[in-house]
């Protein structure tokens, strides 16, 4: 598939789009700039309307519909960003459409595509992946003879995503050295790379996935679009088994390097970025700036540029953010321990195996008749990483048998 995007298509999509999108804030972020000896700018695409960069993409599509199309209809497959920008095009377009997402998408994603809509969007929950829920927006598309408005594998979709590289380099007003992109289908770095390598080639364009979605990563590297047999879903943003034709081929040509970042990484930027400069992300908005730590040495005294690119999360989720976040500091871990049924053993393991600072979160025992012991499900939260060899030793030490429930743990999944 051969790719007409050019800087000149970016550019008419930045005019057509000045008026619907918000021109967000580039910032410079003094905890990040002094914690790597480098100036780091935050993209606040978080603070768009629809809280994400897909209203460009999504409207500067829709906006060029023939009137025929427009009488027709429009459908979409999104995990949920997509879905807002879409929505809020049909709703200022007065064009009816369709929205197919996952049943197991936030629902305050949901309920935001179906405020933006209103009367002229119907929502569709189907399938477990996006890629499922995409797929049978494009049947419905072609049984309907509707016009399917792809979330990523399109040149206007792509051009309008491109809009965010035009603002950054009239924002910063030099060329950035290093600019973090997450990646989800690649619509975003595709668009946004494509413009600033344009102007500046020498810029480093570094695209970002999460390890549990590597699509564009495996792709590049086997040289052509591979399809994940399994994902992590958790950063739903960016839940993509098979990334755009369109934009593996640019990426291919434009994109530096691509990062892969633990989940529990970006959970952690998540809380330092609320923690410290009270910005709230999804996980998809945070993964660009989990990266930067991996090329910390190679970025002092350059001049950074992170994508913040969507805000949109259900504050239900924060339990596990922090959870995860906890899980990959290794400062949370949890146990089954069998404790002999007799007087003061619990007394024992608390006073004698905990280090100073550390903390019991999670007990819950299973007492049996007529046993000589029973079992625990103890969690632990530490007050240093080193800790946990320490109480490791202490309870090999004081002759208690357990087994440490860990990621490879079919247990696992019950308490994380």
């Amino acid at each position: 598939m051969k790719s007409q995007i050019t800087p000149k298509l970016i550019e008419e999509a930045y005019g057509r789009l000045k008026d619907i999108v918000i021109k967000t804030p580039l910032q410079l972020n003094e905890r990040l700039s002094k914690q790597y000896k480098a100036k780091v700018y935050l993209k606040r695409e978080d603070l768009q309307s629809v809280r994400s960069y897909k209203l460009r993409g999504a409207y500067n599509k829709i906006s060029l519909l023939t009137p025929e199309e427009k009488r027709r209809g429009v459908v979409c497959g999104s995990a949920g960003n997509h879905a807002q920008g879409f929505a809020f095009a049909c709703s200022k377009l007065k064009i009816k459409g369709y929205i197919f997402m996952p049943q197991n998408t936030p629902k305050q994603k949901i309920e935001r595509a179906r405020r933006f809509g209103g009367k002229w969007v119907s929502i569709v929950l189907v399938g477990d992946t996006f890629d499922e829920a995409c797929h049978k927006a494009k049947n419905f598309s072609d049984n309907k003879n509707k016009v399917f408005i792809h979330p990523f594998n399109d040149e206007l979709v792509i051009a309008g995503q491109g809009t965010v590289g035009v603002e950054i380099l009239e924002q910063l007003e030099e060329s950035p050295d290093y600019i973090f992109v997450p990646i989800g289908g690649g619509g975003l770095i595709s668009g946004l790379g494509t413009y600033v390598k344009s102007k500046y080639p020498k810029i480093k364009l570094i695209g970002v996935e999460s390890e549990g979605v590597p699509s564009m990563f495996q792709s590049l590297k086997k040289g052509e679009v591979v399809t994940l047999d399994k994902i992590d879903k958790f950063i739903d943003g960016t839940a993509v088994k098979t990334v755009g034709k369109l934009g593996f081929e640019i990426c291919k040509k434009i994109v530096d390097k691509v990062l892969l970042v633990p989940e529990g990484r970006v959970c952690q930027e998540m809380i330092l970025l609320y923690q410290n400069n009270g910005i709230v992300t999804e996980p998809a908005g945070a993964l660009a700036l989990s990266a930067i730590e991996q090329l910390a040495e190679k970025i002092q005294g350059k001049t950074v540029v992170c994508i913040v690119s969507g805000g949109n999360n259900d504050i239900s989720r924060y339990p596990e953010i922090i959870e995860r976040s906890l899980e990959y500091q290794g400062l949370k871990h949890y146990f089954i321990v069998e404790f002999p049924q007799r007087a003061g053993v619990l007394k024992t393991f608390i006073e004698r195996t905990l280090g100073p600072g550390d903390d019991i979160v999670l007990f819950e025992y299973f007492k049996k008749n007529n046993k000589e012991s029973g079992p625990a499900l103890v969690g632990v939260e530490l007050a240093r990483k080193e800790n946990f060899n320490l109480l490791l030793k202490r309870l090999d030490k004081l002759g208690f048998k357990y087994q440490v429930i860990d990621r490879k743990s079919p247990l696992f999944g019950f308490v994380v």
